[in-house]
Order: C-alpha cells, then structure tokens, then sequence
C-alpha cells in the first residue's frame, strides 16, 4: 500500500541531498512548514495539486510520481516496533517514560479525550546551550473530548 509513496520518498531524500537542498528551503518553496513538507515528502501527507507540481518541478519528478504525491497515504512509517533507529527509539522512550504523565496532565487540564494528530501543528528548532546545543520541538494539536452518547 505505500510501497510507491515510500520509494518515492526515498528518491526525494536521494535528490534533496545530491542539490543541497535543507527542508526550510524545500518548506519556503513550497508554501508549508519544513515539518508537514518533510512528512509529505516522505509520503506521510497527501498533497494538493498545487504543491505536488511544485514538488515535482523542484525534484525533476515525472507525471505518475507527481500524482503519487498526491496520493492518501497508508500512515505509519516505522517499520519495526520498537523502532531499531536509536534516535527514533528515543521518541518511543519518550512515550514509555512520559505517556501516562501525559494523559494524566492533559485530561486534568482538559477532561476526557484526546490531542488531535489531525488538527495539529509541530515546530522544531535548535537551541545553544553551552553544555552542548539542545532539540526544540513543539507540538499543537486540537483537544477532542469524548462523545457521550
């Protein structure tokens, strides 16, 4: 199912690297932040046909890979659980270590539901720290409560 999308993908990493491109560069190109450009890239995201022909003119894709882009994909990139990326693992860590803390702190705040990963908005950034530079990222998504019916 995303077998296309994921090649694709692979073959966008392959020439962002071979032209030098950064994801800001890619993002401003194409009108999105670097984080939902690099995800539709990477065929997590589907995209409108407006971005997927700027992505296209930017790659040198072809018409079947232009609309690829604008495929829904199957989500879920990882392919083994847990993941075997030490700086993915991290982020499963993460959520091992932190995920109840999470829950907890939001339904305290919020009640019962859930943060969306729909409606959602994710920034990262660096930030120099003199012990060594520090990763920034920021997540924003919209609180759905639980229907009751």
């Amino acid at each position: 199912m995303n077998d296309e999308k994921s090649e694709l993908g692979r073959k966008i990493l392959r020439l962002k690297q071979q032209k030098g491109l950064t994801w800001a560069a890619i993002a401003e190109r194409l009108g999105y932040s670097p984080t939902w450009s690099c995800a539709a890239c990477l065929g997590q995201m589907s995209m409108t046909p407006e971005a997927a022909e700027k992505t296209a003119l930017l790659f040198g894709l072809d018409e079947a890979e232009t609309a690829v882009l604008q495929q829904i994909p199957y989500r879920g990139s990882l392919p083994s659980m847990p993941p075997s990326d030490p700086l993915i693992y991290r982020f499963y860590e993460l959520l091992q270590v932190y995920g109840t803390t999470w829950k907890e702190l939001i339904q305290e705040e919020f009640g019962d539901g859930i943060m969306s990963a729909i409606d959602f908005d994710m920034g990262l950034e660096r930030q120099p720290d003199q012990k060594g530079d520090r990763v920034k990222i920021t997540m924003s998504g919209k609180f759905l409560a639980y229907k009751r019916y």
